[in-house]
């Protein structure tokens, strides 16, 4: 049985696992706190004024040049856009 609201919302179905793959995959890269490793800090502080439509693009395409890989295998365009929004508020406490 589909939870309500989840047809409203593509991305409540995987949203545990979306949370789990920012904390691990990205965490990986940008430090498991966010605060910064071989990628740069993705705090609401540091992103909070990047435009979200350029985080979400850089999200599902990478960065040339850079470690940052493209995601839009894993990822659709309403669930990055999700994450976006996640990274700009903040990750929830476990």
């Amino acid at each position: 049985m589909v939870p309500a609201g989840a047809l409203d919302n593509p991305v409540e179905p995987r949203r545990g696992e979306l949370v789990n793959m920012v904390r691990q995959d990205c965490g990986s890269c940008h430090g498991l706190t966010m605060k910064g490793g071989l990628g740069p800090a993705l705090l609401p502080s540091n992103i909070s004024a990047k435009d979200p439509d350029q985080l979400r693009f850089v999200i599902l395409h990478g960065r040339r040049g850079t470690a940052m890989p493209p995601w839009s295998r894993f990822l659709t365009d309403a669930e990055a856009a999700w994450v976006v929004e996640l990274l700009r508020t903040g990750l929830p406490r476990d």
